[in-house]
């Protein structure tokens, strides 16, 4: 792998966040009810994370010569509690598959300094993981 295709895929990366932001902006007004106030508060504390996971993907970007997109991956509405907490929990799996791919690729590129800044990605995203799985009762 070289630079530039690492770069693409950190792209690819930050336009997922950028869902993720819309999608938990979206879920968090979706999911109602008693049995949800600690899920809800839960979503509410995931959404700034998912801010700072952006601006860290668009600042290692940058710092290898890229161009931040602004190119928002799909995001699909949830209409009940159950549906938006199943694909939070999807989104965030497929997350933390690629930043276990990407912080093994930044090391391998000789980028350590890279690997190292999205490290709090990686840990934060298995903890997104972890909290949605206890919500559905994984």
């Amino acid at each position: 792998m070289d630079r530039e295709t690492f770069v693409k895929l950190l792209n690819d990366d930050l336009s997922s966040e950028y869902q993720s932001i819309v999608q938990y902006i979206q879920h968090g007004a979706v999911i109602k009810g008693a049995e949800y106030l600690n899920v809800a508060d839960e979503i509410k504390r995931h959404l700034p994370q998912e801010l700072g996971h952006a601006q860290i993907l668009a600042e290692q970007i940058s710092f290898l010569g890229g161009t931040p997109t602004v190119d928002v991956s799909q995001v699909h509405p949830s209409s009940g509690a159950q549906e938006a907490l199943r694909d939070d929990l999807r989104l965030e799996s497929e997350q933390l598959d690629r930043y276990r791919e990407r912080f093994g690729q930044a090391n391998e590129l000789g980028l350590a300094d890279v690997a190292e800044a999205l490290r709090p990605l990686l840990e934060q995203t298995q903890e997104h993981v972890r909290d949605l799985q206890a919500a559905l009762g994984r």
